[in-house]
């Protein structure tokens, strides 16, 4: 099967765009670089393009190459998708989320289905009892948002490069006792998004931690901060502070109140 290759060009405005399967991608100018806009494919010459024909978000890249990087990803993706030779049918099925309305069947015993309202992986009874013990389910239903992640991980023959990919950070960033598990070692802070939480927390666990903030209206140019001690939610006790808006940025888990410098709110 020949694979499939993207066709670039310029938008309507001017800006770096793609045509890659069905879809349309167009690079627009954002702070940071470019916003991965995305839609299905335009019944155009990708000239008569505009941003009004890409409506969805893939993320920011920071220039041209990144795009472009981009682009290619998902070219790659789709034609290993059609080389997987997957199948679209319709099944009469009940699953956690309703009623099955479309399932795509990746190999045998392993279904894809989606409903009105959500959808996942079913395996049959052969392939859950197959999956690593730490990967499997009882029942064998891996909803899309995060569980699907163990049905790539533990049939990655089935997949596609970039869904790999994608089932490995899910599992490193918020399932990395499952990912320890199967891999047999321990994952670093800077690996995995959880075990840096739990870094920071433990590093901050008697800080000031803000937990709730606004722009202040009282003292311009400064944000006015609820902290708690270790940022806990849980009737700690809490203080407010104000930050200089120049610095304060809310970072991964959240910004630590320097005493020494950062002013406390009379009560």
């Amino acid at each position: 099967m020949s694979a499939i290759l993207p066709d670039y060009g310029a938008s309507a405005d001017g800006h770096l765009a793609a045509r890659v399967g069905d879809i349309a991608y167009i690079a627009v100018p954002c702070a940071s670089g470019f916003r991965l806009a995305s839609g299905w494919q335009p019944r155009r010459r990708i000239g008569e393009w505009s941003e009004a024909d890409v409506f969805g978000s893939e993320g920011i890249v920071p220039d041209a190459a990144g795009f472009r990087a981009h682009v290619e990803d998902v070219a790659r993706h789709l034609t290993q998708c059609a080389a997987l030779g997957r199948k679209e049918v319709c099944m009469r099925v009940s699953t956690p989320w309703g009623m099955s309305q479309g399932a795509t069947i990746y190999a045998e015993g392993v279904v894809c289905h989606s409903t009105a309202s959500h959808g996942g992986f079913k395996l049959d009874r052969a392939r859950n009892a197959a999956l690593h013990p730490a990967l499997r389910l009882k029942g064998g239903w891996y909803e899309e948002d995060g569980d699907w992640a163990r049905v790539a991980v533990g049939y990655p023959d089935i997949f596609t490069d970039r869904e790999k990919r994608s089932a490995d950070r899910t599992l490193r960033d918020w399932e990395p006792d499952t990912w320890e598990a199967v891999h047999g070692r321990m994952l670093s802070a800077e690996e995995s998004f959880t075990r840096d939480r739990q870094r920071f927390e433990r590093e901050h666990a008697a800080d000031w931690v803000v937990i709730s903030a606004v722009t202040s209206k009282r003292h311009p140019g400064f944000i006015e901060t609820i902290a708690a001690i270790g940022g806990r939610r849980d009737g700690s006790d809490r203080c407010a502070w104000l930050v200089p808006a120049a610095e304060y940025s809310a970072g991964s888990h959240g910004f630590v109140i320097d005493p020494a410098r950062h002013q406390p709110i009379p009560a």
